[in-house]
């Protein structure tokens, strides 16, 4: 019986004692005790994802930080049913009084005005057209999205005005709203981006429980780049000790499809996401469990956790250091010569309207 099948074995053993379906086990103390929100509930082998109205004042999120590109962003829904293991968007679910773990899977945040709320601030004399993220937190074509619909109805808007947005996703349901994009990438108003963080079908569904394949994915950015849609790949987070080594097919296979660029984060495991990744690698991955967690240590000066800005993203040290260079060299290789278009910023239409010609 060779190695591989030993930890096949070994893993699914362990999977079995699971809950199907979902990556977080528990759900980890809030850290909010006054905000906390207060429900007697046994943890069901099957437990059923509840939605939950949220209607705010405003839909746009700005943020300043040097690690990342874009500073305002929409999330339609706030908790994600993917269930990735490695969200770093886990620990916002405490500020609703839920915990990071199985609640962040199974109660959903729906934010139904969000279409409404984009178009008055479209609207306002002070708006000043700049990208937007969908979504800088949560999957904007989770699950939730088939049922409500609020992507695509964002999408409508950002149409309308010609305003530019930036869209990151996982689900293959992005291409029921090829029109819309197809629409916006000629108007070039509009970037994709396809995170794909592994090709080995037994890691990914162990890591996201309940995202398409792979494969799926590969085909999403053919689809996307065949209708003239700007797409890149994100292979993040990259996670030392588990998909590290895929980079380059990662790349490889992106490339193929049709991608334009490629980025990556390393994982970074703060708050209360430690003790659920913890608790997922040594019950997935008993094997290797200490020493993912030992290299994941060394990127980030010694802890799971980083929130130093411009280290946090990317981790230093010899092991971060390796993977910034095979993500280099595998670019290099696969998507030398390839850029994303510019942004097309003079597009915007203070009024939703076209202008008449004279």
């Amino acid at each position: 019986m060779n190695n591989y099948y030993i930890h096949l074995t070994k893993m699914y053993s362990h999977m079995n004692d699971y809950l199907k379906g979902r990556g977080a086990q528990l759900n980890t103390p809030n850290r909010f005790l006054k905000q906390r929100f207060e429900e007697e509930e046994e943890i069901q082998s099957l437990p059923q994802t509840k939605f939950f109205t949220e209607t705010p004042k405003k839909i746009i999120s700005t943020f300043s930080s040097p690690d990342l590109p874009i500073g305002k962003s929409i999330n339609p829904y706030q908790g994600c049913e993917h269930g990735c293991i490695y969200c770093y968007a886990r620990n916002s679910h405490e500020y609703w009084g839920f915990s990071a773990g199985l609640d962040f899977e199974t109660k959903i945040m729906v934010k139904r005005n969000a279409a409404q709320l984009l178009e008055e601030q479209f609207m306002k004399k002070s708006w000043e057209p700049a990208p937007i993220e969908l979504s800088g937190n949560t999957d904007c074509y989770q699950p939730a999205e088939k049922k409500f619909g609020l992507t695509r109805s964002l999408l409508k808007v950002f149409l309308k005005y010609r305003n530019p947005v930036g869209m990151i996703t996982k689900n293959a349901l992005i291409l029921r709203d090829l029109d819309l994009l197809s629409e916006l990438a000629a108007l070039r108003l509009v970037h994709v981006y396809i995170s794909i963080t592994s090709l080995n079908e037994e890691l990914r569904q162990a890591m996201e429980p309940r995202t398409v394949t792979s494969a799926k994915r590969l085909r999403v950015i053919e689809q996307l780049t065949a209708a003239g849609v700007p797409v890149g790949v994100m292979s993040a987070p990259i996670i030392p000790g588990l998909n590290d080594q895929e980079i380059p097919k990662i790349l490889e296979a992106a490339a193929q499809a049709g991608a334009l660029t490629a980025g990556y984060t390393v994982v970074r495991l703060n708050g209360a996401i430690a003790e659920l990744f913890e608790d997922w690698i040594r019950k997935s991955f008993p094997d290797r469990a200490d020493k993912v967690l030992n290299q994941i240590r060394d990127c980030h000066g010694g802890q799971l956790s980083d929130s130093r800005w411009n280290v946090r993203m990317m981790g230093e040290g010899r092991i971060a250091e390796h993977i910034r260079q095979l993500h280099r060299i595998s670019c290099n290789r696969y998507l030398a010569h390839r850029v994303m278009p510019p942004y097309d910023l003079s597009q915007f239409r203070k009024d939703g309207m076209q202008m008449k010609l004279f």
